[in-house]
């Protein structure tokens, strides 16, 4: 993909591959998603939350979304950011509506 073509559509198709462990979703669709930036140059920032503060995934879960998205943007900089405010309820699913 070359620069400037990726698009926050493509982000979320992509992260839409990853499944929450316990919960057997995708990270998209269970809300888990707040937003995702990306930069002129291409950089990519997700701000994303866990099901609970101390969610035994969370680190799965923030990795496996650097290097998904990284196999999107080549050598370009992911930053992953967990942040819990608003906490994570089931109703988030259809609140962050990001399409």
């Amino acid at each position: 993909m070359r620069q400037g073509e990726l698009t926050k559509d493509d982000v979320l198709t992509a992260l839409r591959d990853i499944e929450d462990p316990e919960v057997g979703t995708n990270i998209v669709d269970l809300g888990l998603i707040y937003d995702v930036t990306i930069s002129e140059t291409g950089a990519v920032v997700i701000d994303m939350t866990t099901t609970t503060r101390f969610c035994p995934a969370s680190g799965f879960l923030a990795d496996a979304t650097r290097a998904r998205v990284e196999t999107l943007i080549g050598g370009r900089r992911v930053e992953v950011n967990l942040r819990y405010d608003p906490p994570w309820s089931p109703e988030m699913a259809k609140l962050f509506d990001l399409d």
